[in-house]
């Protein structure tokens, strides 16, 4: 198992910390969201069914021209790799492992490429995978140069797989107005805008083709009538998505200027985390969880993850902790 943030459990056993006393920043989910709907009772006694208004919903909330429901967009990260013989894959490096160890784990020569280096090595590739933006640094490229790569790609029945998971407090730079064409597959998340990552609710936008023989794949009832109920009902709610993006964006810009007034300015972000690049990243860390703030350490880069306080206390808590990291930070400042 890959390590992913919201290990909440092994925290608090590890540093002797109630659960209850947690400040969890450790993910990029949106700390707050909706009250939720009712869930009708036929939802949890019947078989779902796809003619309840999702797939339409969905469509409209992502531009798509069509799409598919499944368990999270982690389903999909897994699943795709068996649709194509073992070919040639390059990954924009760093970014979430789950998009390698899924295509190794199919047999596919994986290599983890630079976003300088991506068109030199088109001509080898059989399958780009993209993270936009991406996840841990925040980096967004733009629609152009994306349909770009899928261009050169599909002329030769390429793919081109853009993780669009954080997309959506910037929706003008989504490729799913164009994720009918053949060859580009867009993932999308629900559970990290909505807040609501454990409903394990995603969606795969691509051609038809395409969509039908993922759909064989998975097979029928791949997500639950409950699940499908609370989407449908935050799918049409567009009020409701607009005072989410504007905070989400309003918490972001906070969250940098917060991180930059503490010493630990950021490298990258979106409007659900900031990503911070630090010789002092692991003491940082320790330093934070002993305190009961959970960020996500990402050794290998000398940097950490914040995700978003869900309240005033919550955002008092993490300015006290970075104060108390000022003096590992100024250890740093003084060596050089």
């Amino acid at each position: 198992m890959l390590e992913h943030g919201g290990r909440l459990r092994a925290a608090a056993q590890r540093y002797g910390i109630a659960l209850e006393d947690w400040l969890d920043l450790s993910t990029g989910v949106a700390p707050y969201g909706w009250t939720l709907p009712s869930v009708p009772a036929e939802a949890w006694m019947r078989l779902p069914e796809v003619n309840d208004g999702l797939e339409a919903a969905a469509r409209d909330y992502y531009g798509a021209p069509g799409l598919l429901p499944v368990a999270g967009s982690q389903a999909a990260i897994q699943m795709l790799p068996r649709l194509r013989k073992p070919c040639n894959v390059g990954i924009l490096a760093p970014t979430y492992a789950e998009h390698g160890a899924a295509w190794r784990r199919e047999g596919h020569r994986v290599t983890k490429l630079s976003e300088g280096s991506t068109h030199r090595a088109l001509p080898q590739l059989d399958v780009l995978v993209v993270v936009n933006p991406n996840n841990p640094t925040g980096r967004l490229i733009e629609p152009i140069r994306l349909l770009d790569w899928h261009h050169e790609l599909a002329e030769r029945g390429g793919w081109l797989v853009v993780d669009e998971a954080f997309m959506d407090c910037t929706p003008q730079h989504s490729l799913a107005p164009f994720s009918d064409l053949p060859g580009l597959i867009v993932l999308r998340s629900f559970g990290k805008f909505f807040g609501l990552a454990g409903m394990r609710l995603g969606f795969v936008l691509a051609a038809q083709a395409l969509l039908d023989e993922l759909d064989d794949w998975l097979g029928p009832w791949a997500v639950s009538g409950p699940a499908r109920s609370v989407a449908l009902s935050l799918l049409r709610d567009e009020a409701g998505q607009c005072l989410q993006r504007e905070r989400l964006l309003a918490d972001g810009a906070r969250l940098a200027a917060l991180l930059r007034d503490c010493g630990l300015p950021p490298t990258g972000g979106s409007a659900l985390f900031q990503f911070c690049c630090t010789r002092r990243a692991v003491p940082c860390m320790e330093l934070l969880a002993r305190r009961g703030i959970l960020v996500r350490l990402f050794a290998e880069l000398d940097s950490l993850r914040f995700g978003l306080p869900a309240d005033e206390v919550g955002w008092h808590r993490l300015e006290q902790g970075l104060l108390d990291c000022a003096p590992i930070l100024s250890s740093l400042e003084e060596s050089n």
